[in-house]
């Protein structure tokens, strides 16, 4: 099934935020893998939409596909902190993730359900058009940067990502894992702040 093009332009028209309506009702309807069958809600993305940064995690949990929006549970409430850290608000950004749907008991995303759903999150960085992009762990990483490296690699370097500046970070989900790896995501945040304020500064 063909994205709507012509609807979108249309609605792009008007602004980005009545064009990321329009995408967020597409997602709505959404058959394009198996996972619209045991969904409860589609799981769009919010914030600022025309946020200078955007973080982008790899699929909803159990609380965001309940409640319908990204970043809910304890993840999120770690990285709704991470971004008040670099005084920011949520509001101030946009949160999506590259699944828009709960993979069943929150497994990694397979391959063919990323190939799907990977379309409305271009569409999203399109009109959004943020200045740079955080991703959030290995499988959102991979996906943008269409490698195969490990975060440890990738982290703490800005990459290019459909035109925009992109630095990889882990997962909040991880972090709450892996406490000692919180002072390497530190770094990373700083780094997504420079950039936004005009520094190429990546130390």
């Amino acid at each position: 099934m063909e994205m709507g093009e012509k609807s979108l332009f249309l609605e792009k028209s008007a602004g980005p935020k009545d064009a990321l309506r329009g995408l967020a009702n597409e997602v709505e309807s959404c058959e394009r893998c198996p996972l619209f069958r045991s969904r409860t809600n589609s799981v769009f993305g919010e914030g600022n939409p025309r946020a200078e940064i955007m973080f982008v995690g790899e699929a909803p949990g159990r609380d965001e596909d309940v409640k319908g929006r990204p970043f809910v549970g304890a993840a999120g409430r770690l990285l709704t902190r991470m971004i008040e850290a670099i005084d920011l608000r949520r509001s101030d950004v946009y949160i999506a993730n590259v699944l828009k749907c709960r993979p069943p008991g929150n497994r990694d995303p397979l391959p063919e359900e990323v190939d799907a759903c990977k379309e409305f999150l271009f569409k999203q960085i399109e009109l959004i058009n943020p200045k740079v992009i955080c991703g959030l762990g290995s499988h959102a990483t991979r996906t943008l940067l269409e490698t195969s490296e490990s975060i440890s690699k990738l982290r703490g370097k800005v990459h290019t990502c459909r035109s925009k500046m992109f630095v990889p970070t882990y997962h909040p989900a991880a972090l709450l894992r892996n406490t000692g790896w919180k002072r390497a995501a530190w770094e990373d945040l700083k780094l997504v702040r420079r950039l936004t304020k005009g520094s190429s500064d990546a130390g």
